[in-house]
């Protein structure tokens, strides 16, 4: 078997390692933090618990067949959303259900909503044997000639809602599918829209004490598989010789042999730092950046009757809120705001009569600094645009801690915001990413820019991967490197 090097604790690195061990392989995961678990971070202050970044988790089957064992809890409603003029769906599991909803705020567009989830739900089937299946570079067994047409490849995601839908709210609940992979609907590609398949079929789910519980428990699987971890350990360069990987030099000076390298980095990163490609970073360039996302952290006074898990409260031009993200490249003067508050269903993530409020918000991928408002002062715009939707926190807020990009990046590591290729440009990026193999023997990415993409259950199945390529790129090797 081979010596694996793992570059990076996040999902992707620690679910990568735990499937390479298992394997036989000899595996090694280095990262650069004092824990693991990457976007898995979270925040605590006076008794107040925070994710800062996943807040529920989807296709919870993954995590299952890893072995973590941890009871969720699947939230009702899957999510409220309230539109600008005020009125209100509550996105429901069953689909019947759902259906009715959408009937109620838009009279005659329950039967259109049935035929939108027949598509995702195509959508996803034909994902399910293609892009989930492995590498786009050989065509997957199952894979059939109509699953091309199923993702309509022709379209954006705001081009399908517009196929489906004729109320403008419709139109901006399915484009809000785009922000699951930094992007815009009027640039992502419409199979973004298989999402409301997962959602529907199988729930939404939240992890008591926060989904930053999950890292711990694939702590301890790597710890029962052998996988020998190091923290505060950042590695500064991958090392090769001609076309293949020999390991490691960690920028403490040491250097780590290893017949294969996995990068749970961002291919940026990879090919900007760690293994310099110009040609790669150019063409990865090209792709652009996704958004990225201020956080402001809130302990709440008291509790919101009827609040559900998970809201979003839409912007009154949804056009304009992306093309100020992604064109103008400033924050949105009137966001969309996501709102989570675990203590709903997690009493441990509050003091007793008390709410934890995430409120997220999509930004452009930036130096704050440069932005033409401070972040305090966007914190205040953002409340004030919470106040008109209903959620006037005005004497109820205990504190409203404010992390911009840069933050989230420098004290935790996550959601930096300078992933590329997350499908911003346009209706084929999914296509133009780089790869979950490298451009040298035993060189292999993971995480949320490399295939299949972002989001837990995506980098999760980028590992299940990886893993396949690894064992059938190194079948024989012994565990010094010679032939088995």
């Amino acid at each position: 078997m081979a010596e694996v090097t793992v570059i990076g604790g996040g999902v992707g690195g620690m679910a990568c390692a735990l499937l390479l061990a298992r394997q036989g392989h000899e595996v090694r995961l280095y990262e650069q933090l004092p824990r693991l678990g990457g976007k898995l971070a979270e925040h605590r202050r006076d008794g107040f618990a925070f994710s800062l970044g996943p807040s529920l988790l989807t296709m919870p089957e993954l995590f299952r067949e890893l072995g973590v064992e941890r009871e969720l809890v699947e939230p009702e409603p899957l999510c409220r959303y309230r539109f600008a003029d005020g009125t209100v769906l509550d996105a429901r599991r069953d689909p019947d259900r759902m259906a009715a909803e959408v009937e109620r705020l838009a009279p005659g567009e329950g039967q259109p909503w049935r035929a939108f989830h027949a598509w995702a739900r195509r959508c996803l089937d034909a994902a399910h044997r293609t892009v989930f299946a492995g590498p786009l570079i050989r065509r997957p067994e199952a894979a059939r000639l109509s699953d091309l047409l199923a993702v309509s490849p022709a379209r954006t995601l705001h081009g399908l809602a517009r196929r489906y839908f004729r109320d403008p709210r419709l139109r901006q609940y399915v484009g809000r599918y785009a922000t699951y992979a930094g992007s815009s609907p009027y640039r992502a590609p419409a199979a973004l829209g298989c999402v409301p398949a997962l959602e529907h079929g199988q729930g939404v789910w939240y992890a008591p004490g926060g989904l930053a519980r999950l890292a711990d428990d694939l702590a301890l699987l790597l710890k029962a598989a052998g996988v020998q971890v190091f923290l505060a350990e950042p590695v500064a360069a991958v090392e090769a010789n001609g076309s293949r990987v020999t390991g490691v030099r960690l920028a403490s000076g040491g250097r780590v042999w290893a017949d294969v390298v996995v990068a749970n980095t961002d291919a940026a990163a990879l090919y900007g730092s760690l293994l310099p490609d110009r040609r790669r970073l150019r063409r990865i360039a090209r792709l652009g950046r996704s958004s990225s996302a201020l956080l402001i952290l809130a302990g709440v006074e008291g509790r919101t009757p009827g609040l559900p898990h998970h809201s979003v409260l839409f912007s009154a031009d949804y056009e304009r809120e992306f093309a100020d993200i992604f064109d103008r490249g400033s924050p949105p003067r009137d966001p969309t705001v996501y709102l989570g508050c675990s203590a709903v269903d997690d009493a441990s993530q509050a003091p007793e009569g008390a709410e934890n409020w995430t409120m997220l918000v999509n930004v452009p991928a930036r130096d704050p600094g440069r932005w033409p408002i401070g972040a305090p002062a966007y914190r205040d715009l953002v409340l004030e645009r919470l106040a008109e939707r209903g959620h006037d926190l005005a004497g109820r807020l205990r504190f409203a801690d404010v992390f911009t990009p840069a933050d989230l990046r420098d004290r935790y590591g996550a959601w930096g915001g300078a992933i590329y290729g997350s499908a911003c440009r346009g209706r084929l990026a999914p296509f133009l990413r780089p790869g979950n193999r490298g451009p040298r023997r035993g060189l292999y990415l993971v995480g949320g820019s490399a295939h299949p993409g972002g989001g837990l259950p995506m980098v999760t199945l980028g590992a299940r991967i990886v893993a396949g390529l690894v064992a059938r790129d190194f079948p024989t090797l012994g565990p010094a490197g010679g032939a088995g």
